[in-house]
């Protein structure tokens, strides 16, 4: 959904979060989460990482955005488009790739 159109008081579903649609919930499902409220805690980098091993594909990061965007809602932020998140993840996943190799 836009994030201009979530309702934190109406979360039923995984299609009520910001930025998600039929596709990206049922990522969402595949990875074990069936409601918005699984998402409370949930670490966006291993949602990617774990995503890609269950598919069998490299995901275009892009997603880490999107699962960021989710799992900020849930921890109180306001809504907000995938792609703000993606300079954060440009800079954390350059990190994580760096530890990742050493």
């Amino acid at each position: 959904m836009h994030p201009t159109k979530v309702s934190r008081d109406k979360l039923q579903k995984l299609t009520d979060l910001p930025n998600i649609g039929k596709a990206s919930a049922g990522d969402l499902m595949l990875l074990g989460y069936q409601t918005p409220q699984d998402l409370v805690g949930a670490d966006p980098f291993q949602m990617y990482q774990e995503l890609c091993v269950r598919t069998g594909v490299r995901h275009d990061p892009c997603m880490i955005d999107v699962f960021m965007s989710v799992t900020r809602f849930m921890a109180g932020e306001a809504p907000a488009v995938w792609w703000d998140y993606t300079e954060e993840r440009k800079q954390r996943y350059a990190v994580v790739v760096k530890e990742a190799n050493t």
